[in-house]
């Protein structure tokens, strides 16, 4: 009886060590190709994230003055409220136009190489500076901004204390590189995945841990890795098998606008994969509403692939831990319009 009780323990004992071995190997294997979320926001090269210039950066980020309409701010179209983005197909800009793309979310965005899905935006503050001057977004001028900032005294002294020594602060770049530093702070750590990959074993169950299986084999992580799982590189999308025009319309060829190079034709920066659960619909054209779908579509498009329903099931399970906490932000109390504050143009007027 002892000798069964004995053999019965070691058999326990070996499959448990057994089972420890293979998580131990899928958590290299994973910490080989991503990276968690830091806790604190990155340096960023050239813009140092003072408390001022943050602060004045979130009243920017939420300041629809800022548009020629008075209605539209940047949150309008990457709601932090929501995933960072407006949840809609394309998004909506001055004289109710649609937009050509879908919005990208700003949550962790500060971790991409680039901005825009064609990467024509080297950093946030660039970034930042597009959206304002589209006539099919915010339709204003670097000129109007500038007269619209100095028609506000609070705006003038905040800009001063973020941006000191200089003689004239109140400027279209320091604009941008404020809202750069706001965004900079809006990242999402302690997701499921992140917490697992820090050792955390009951962070993940067995399913999830089964999809980031999936992800690494299949060959989802040779486009969405690093620390954003994806947002570093481009790839054509249709890379095997391009798809359908209600996915990828033909009028727009991506990266080729930006360098007019013929390989670079219907290439888009891979998109990052944190939050992925919150930021539907999916794809640059904003076509897929259903996350299961999305990963059947890059499976076919992508890696070439018919992902079974029980794959593509396991796959998405995994991508909703890529889920993390994601900032409080408060509404900032902006200043009151002056007489010598820009008066705004009707939404109505697209001659503007």
């Amino acid at each position: 009886m002892k000798r069964k009780i004995s053999l019965l323990t070691t058999a326990v004992c070996l499959s448990l060590a057994s089972s420890v071995a293979m998580a131990d190997a899928l958590r290299d294997r994973a910490a080989a190709m991503f990276e968690a979320i830091p806790q604190e926001p990155p340096v960023i090269d050239g813009n140092e994230l003072t408390p001022e210039k943050v602060e004045l950066g979130k009243m920017l980020f939420f300041e629809p003055r800022l548009s020629a309409s008075h209605l539209i701010s940047c949150n309008t179209c990457h709601n932090v409220g929501f995933g960072g983005d407006d949840y809609l197909p394309v998004s909506i800009g001055h004289g109710w136009q649609q937009g050509p793309r879908n919005a990208p979310t700003v949550f962790n965005a500060v971790f991409n190489a680039a901005q825009f899905w064609d990467g024509r935006a080297a950093d946030l503050a660039e970034q930042a500076m597009g959206p304002v001057q589209a006539g099919v977004e915010m339709a204003s001028t670097p000129e109007r901004v500038v007269d619209t900032l100095n028609s506000m005294p609070e705006y003038i002294e905040r800009f001063k204390a973020s941006f000191p020594g200089q003689d004239d602060p109140v400027t279209f770049k320091n604009m941008a590189v404020a809202i750069e530093a706001f965004e900079a702070t809006l990242i999402t750590p302690n997701s499921p995945f992140d917490l697992w990959l820090g050792g955390d074993d009951a962070a993940m169950n067995d399913e999830q841990k089964e999809g980031l299986a999936l992800f690494m084999d299949k060959g989802c992580a040779a486009c969405h890795a690093g620390v954003n799982f994806g947002g570093q590189n481009y790839f054509p999308f249709g890379l095997v098998k391009r798809p359908g025009a209600d996915i990828l319309p033909e009028g727009d060829r991506g990266r080729f606008e930006v360098t007019q190079t013929a390989t670079d034709d219907y290439v888009f920066r891979a998109s990052p994969l944190r939050n992925i659960e919150l930021t539907a619909p999916y794809f640059h054209s904003g076509s897929v509403w259903d996350l299961e779908e999305a990963v059947a579509v890059m499976g076919v498009a992508q890696l070439g692939a018919e992902l079974n329903d029980e794959e593509v099931h396991k796959i998405a399970e995994f991508l909703r831990t890529l889920t993390g906490e994601t900032p409080t932000v408060v509404y900032p109390h902006l200043p009151v319009s002056t007489r010598e504050t820009p008066r705004p143009v009707s939404m109505l007027d697209t001659t503007y």
